[in-house]
């Protein structure tokens, strides 16, 4: 009588193969050996039908067998083989968002944020860009961001130049023509020295908005801001000893008083210098301590930069404002009280409308350019520079200009002296 253990013995060394080619064995625990036929459920005229793709059989060593012939087979789907997994892998640009309350593989495919990409297929998280850089348009790649700055060649720029340029040309010419002309009493009325100072540093404001525009550097930041910092303060300067000139001019006519002896042309000159250099301390000092610097500003837009001057020192930078807006009030006052002096001295009138102008242009100047943003900023700057420097080419000179060149006829002493002498 066997045992059953026996029997298993016996079984698991039955190994043959039998008529129709198919190995007969038992395994340890012994089952059979697999043998199964892969069929594809096909629709064929309407009808389904089970077609033999492969054959899959297990050997005695423990390996298998696998054969299946994939030209054969016919998807729901077609020819194309579906995907076995609940969501497909992540491409490029976006990253995997796990799906709450299902498996692991199902996830949602989430685009990229502005600024992050994800270069790679199956990205977890998305990576940011450098601070330089944004992402393209796939969030694939990131791309350096654009820079902007003032430049001569777009149309503000070209039009601001223009303009620079003919106030600077018109500073020449009436230059030119009070020189050519200095020997008449228009001219010699309104001291032509002073007036050729305040038409040189004019010249040299015209001139500054130049240094505004094109890329930021070292050398270009320190310039702008000096340059037009001791440019207005001479030409302030100048308009400032000029209304001195007329005060004083009018206090010499009352018989005692010899305040004019004391704003002789040396005089005129230690004055116009010391305001000036007053200037260029404050300017040196700014220079020295904090001086301004090309900086890259990234808070207007994520997509650019825009490169400007940061004026370093805040402090100093207003301190030069702030001096020439001291200048411009005195002068203004003083024009202002000597406004209703006799015709014959009536140059105070003129003053005091270019100082108007003058302090109406910076009063506004300073929320405008505080608001202004990127390379309008400088546009802002560069206007206010332009309108204020019109206004005193304008204001001072036009009249004797067109005296001298329209109206010849009252450009002579007697006309000058002739409404003063009426009064008498």
């Amino acid at each position: 009588m066997c045992l059953s253990f026996q029997v298993t013995d016996y079984l698991q060394r039955v190994n043959f193969r039998n008529q129709f080619g198919d190995d007969v064995f038992f395994d340890e625990n012994g089952d059979p050996p697999a043998s199964y036929d892969i069929i594809n459920w096909q629709l064929r005229n309407g009808q389904v039908q089970h077609v033999t793709l492969g054959h899959f059989a297990s050997a005695a060593n423990g390996d298998f067998r696998l054969n299946i012939q994939e030209e054969k087979i016919v998807w729901r789907t077609g020819k194309r083989v579906p995907t076995s997994v609940c969501s497909n892998v992540c491409p490029v640009g976006t990253r995997r968002a796990q799906i709450k309350g299902k498996p692991t593989c199902c996830f949602d495919c989430i685009p990229c944020a502005d600024g992050t990409i994800a270069n790679s297929t199956g990205a977890a998280d998305c990576t940011p860009c450098p601070q330089e850089y944004w992402s393209n348009e796939r969030k694939d790649e990131c791309i350096p961001k654009t820079t902007e700055f003032l430049t001569y060649h777009e149309s503000m720029g070209i039009a601001l130049a223009v303009v620079s340029l003919l106030g600077a040309s018109l500073s020449l010419v009436t230059m030119m023509v009070f020189i050519h002309y200095r020997e008449t009493p228009v001219i010699k009325a309104s001291n032509s020295e002073l007036s050729c100072f305040l038409l040189f540093s004019l010249f040299l404001c015209f001139l500054c908005p130049l240094t505004f525009m094109g890329r930021p550097t070292v050398w270009t930041c320190m310039l702008r801001h000096t340059a037009f910092g001791v440019t207005f303060a001479l030409c302030i300067s100048c308009v400032l000893m000029k209304t001195i000139v007329v005060v004083t001019a009018f206090k010499a006519t009352i018989p005692g008083n010899k305040v004019a002896g004391k704003f002789g042309p040396a005089q005129q000159r230690i004055i116009v210098c010391s305001c000036t250099m007053i200037q260029i301390v404050i300017c040196v000092l700014w220079l020295k301590l904090k001086p301004p610097f090309p900086d890259m500003v990234f808070r207007y837009s994520n997509k650019k930069i825009v490169l400007e001057c940061n004026t370093g020192s805040e402090a100093a930078f207003y301190a030069v404002l702030g001096y020439i807006g001291i200048l411009a009030v005195v002068c203004l006052v003083l024009a202002f009280l000597a406004r209703k002096l006799p015709d014959n001295f009536n140059e105070a009138k003129f003053i005091t409308f270019s100082m108007l102008i003058f302090c109406a242009v910076w009063i506004t100047f300073i929320p405008a350019y505080i608001s202004s943003p990127g390379k309008f900023t400088v546009a802002v700057e560069i206007f206010a520079i332009l309108s204020s420097a019109f206004g005193l080419l304008s204001s001072i000179f036009a009249p004797k200009c067109y005296i001298i060149l329209v109206k010849p006829e009252k450009n002579t002493k007697k006309h000058v002296m002739g409404k003063k002498m009426n009064k008498k």
